[in-house]
């Protein structure tokens, strides 16, 4: 299989819904086993979020990557997270956690290469990082891992019934230490450091700087050498460190797959810090299936405005940049799962489709990696 990335400004990936220029969707398109439906609507001057469904009769790949500092660690992930996935997943018989987790360590390796190239010329690559949500459905077997904040829920039934209600279940970890749990382990991880968690401007920060625990990228905060470097101590100020208080180790969870299981919601925590998990399952089981990734999005933006006492259709009014002092960059991927619908698998395995929204990025590097399938971005 080789993957290739959609280099087209996003609004060419998918549409631009006309209510809200800032915001572009793909209604429905099918996978192997069921429907998906993307929804992205941004808020800083430059798009942080990054997001990959790649889709074929073996395997569906889904991410979302939340970009911090800049948006190239979110690109980076987007073009060679998913290509690692599988290439390992091929070269050891299929997928597995230990596959996943040398993913995400070639992902985080490659990345560091890249930024030791690009430091003289860019200092602040130093600083860039994203989280990373990545789920793979794969033999009827579910696999979730993530770095960060960004969020996977599962709307199931309570029972095979079909008359029994619908619940969210959340499959990730939020590594953010405005989690109670999160702090405390980050705080156990260096008893040396009274200040590695600071609460500061009206959160927890690790450093006084970052909430999130775990990231690809942020290297001044992984690699002691950077905060020496004199090329990165004339970009900004340099944070001592005796050694990493960050990690590039994902969480992971492995389930198979049950006729319970409805459909999953992958988001950005702009998605989260506005929905539910359980508000967020409702509206997924009780709307329609086009368009539902744009409907949550939606939601988040009305609910956004309500916080501060506006309208939405004011919010929709403002440039990129300004956006963001009233809302994240939010995107959502809602996948459908359709047990044992023949037609559906038929019909994918018709159609080998891909989407990524990774724009061009001059720091990226060039990976194309061969299998027994080939997958290609239809646009």
């Amino acid at each position: 299989m080789m993957l290739r990335s959609c280099c087209r400004p996003l609004e060419r990936c998918f549409g631009r819904w006309a209510g809200d220029g800032l915001l572009w969707h793909s209604d429905l398109k099918p996978h192997a086993s069921g429907d998906y439906s993307i929804a992205v609507v941004q808020a800083n001057s430059c798009l942080e979020d990054q997001s990959q469904i790649f889709t074929s009769p073996s395997a569906t790949y889904v991410g979302v990557y939340d970009g911090h500092g800049g948006p190239e660690a979110s690109r980076f992930v987007n073009k060679h997270l998913v290509p690692y996935m599988h290439k390992f997943a091929l070269e050891q018989g299929g997928l597995s956690e230990d596959v996943i987790k040398k993913a995400f360590n070639a992902t985080e390796e490659e990345f560091l290469r890249l930024v030791k190239r690009a430091l003289p010329a860019k200092p602040q690559i130093a600083s860039v990082g994203s989280c990373c949500l990545v789920g793979a459905i794969s033999n009827k077997k579910l696999y979730i891992a993530n770095l960060g904040d960004s969020r996977a829920v599962l709307g199931r039934r309570v029972s095979e019934n079909q008359r029994t209600p619908v619940v969210s279940e959340r499959l990730s970890t939020d590594h953010n230490v405005g989690v109670d749990e999160i702090r405390e382990e980050v705080v156990a991880l260096h008893p040396d450091d009274a200040h590695i968690v600071v609460y500061t401007r009206g959160v927890w920060r690790i450093k006084g700087i970052i909430q999130v625990s775990r990231s690809i990228g942020d290297v001044y905060l992984k690699k002691p050498e950077f905060n020496r470097d004199p090329i990165f101590q004339q970009f900004g100020n340099p944070v001592p460190l005796k050694r990493p208080v960050m990690t590039a180790e994902p969480s992971i969870l492995t389930r198979e797959l049950k006729p319970q299981d409805l459909f999953l919601i992958f988001a950005s925590d702009g998605l989260w810090e506005q929905l539910t998990d359980e508000a967020a399952v409702e509206i997924v089981f009780k709307n329609p299936r086009a368009g539902i990734a744009k409907r949550l999005v939606n939601a988040a933006l009305h609910e956004a405005a309500r916080k501060r006492e506006m309208r939405y259709a004011e919010i929709k009014k403002l440039e990129k940049g300004i956006r963001r002092h009233f809302h994240d960059d939010i995107t959502v991927i809602v996948v459908y799962l359709d047990h044992n619908k023949g037609s559906r698998t038929s019909r994918a395995k018709n159609v080998v489709t891909g989407y990524t929204n990774a724009p061009v990025d001059i720091f990226s590097l060039n990976s194309n990696y061969e299998g027994d399938e080939k997958l290609h971005t239809r646009l």
